[in-house]
């Protein structure tokens, strides 16, 4: 048995001694190893739900339900407003955690009403070193991270996507919509849509890594820095810029940039 093999071995032991799981189920391909190794070694025992709402992309959604559906595993998609809660409207440096917050006492009710025990998530071991103030939500409500138990790092959550033949073993980590607006600009609905559907075009357009970046009024699209120089071309920059504009952003960065984790907005 090869390394990621151990690894998936690994993770299913750590479930199989779970009581009935709920699984936290983005659509990442963290959450995705352990939803699929969910249904392994719990079958009907494990649940996995995707909450959808305003700062949920729409292409995170679809890659849940197509890795849910080749799973095996049950799966939900359930409505959640993180705009009706106005410390998360604020944007500030503790967003994620308010948004984790909700999030995790929506999916505890769930739990409770389906008769699920515990509810995991995919964290991984990588993700301990980080500030992140919505892991310190979810150690607050007990959520567990199968993937930290067994030992398993972001490198091994690939091998295990890869050894599983998930659609999203090579994606980038996925992000909710609400990290591309500028931090302490409030949060709307219009620019959250905006956003989504700008980043839905750019990857129709075959730019499947893409954040589109904002304060509210000026957009910065970034790519990966292979695909800038396509992005660039003029015919194409100005067909990006006419959509763009006409989703509502007021004008576009002068040119595009390298994709950068946590960029920030223009």
């Amino acid at each position: 048995m090869d390394a990621s093999g151990r690894s998936l071995e690994k993770l299913e032991s750590v479930l199989a001694e779970y009581p009935r799981v709920l699984v936290a189920f983005s659509g990442g391909v963290d959450s995705s190893v352990v939803a699929a190794a969910a249904a392994r070694a719990k079958g009907s025992d494990a649940l996995a739900v995707t909450l959808t709402g305003p700062s949920h992309p729409s292409r995170d959604r679809r890659m849940a339900e197509e890795v849910a559906r080749r799973a095996g595993i049950q799966h939900l998609l359930v409505p959640i407003d993180q705009l009706a809660d106005a410390d998360y409207r604020k944007n500030d440096a503790e967003r994620c955690y308010f948004c984790r917050r909700l999030e995790t006492t929506r999916l505890r009710e769930i739990a409770t009403e389906r008769g699920f025990d515990v509810i995991v998530d995919g964290v991984h071991r990588d993700d301990l070193g980080e500030l992140r103030p919505g892991l310190r939500a979810l150690q607050e409500q007990g959520v567990r991270h199968p993937l930290v138990e067994a030992g398993l790092g972001k490198s091994d959550v690939r091998e295990v996507a890869r050894l599983l033949g998930l659609p999203n073993q090579d994606a980038p980590a996925n992000a909710c919509l609400s990290s591309r607006i500028q931090r302490g600009v409030v949060v709307r609905v219009d620019d959250l849509r905006r956003v989504d559907e700008a980043e839905e075009f750019l990857v129709a357009l075959g730019f499947p890594f893409v954040r589109v970046r904002t304060d509210g009024a000026v957009a910065r699209v970034e790519v990966p820095k292979e695909d800038l120089p396509r992005l660039a071309e003029p015919r194409m920059w100005s067909r990006v810029q006419v959509h763009l504009e006409s989703l509502g952003f007021l004008r576009l960065a002068s040119a595009p940039a390298s994709y950068r984790i946590g960029g920030g907005a223009p």
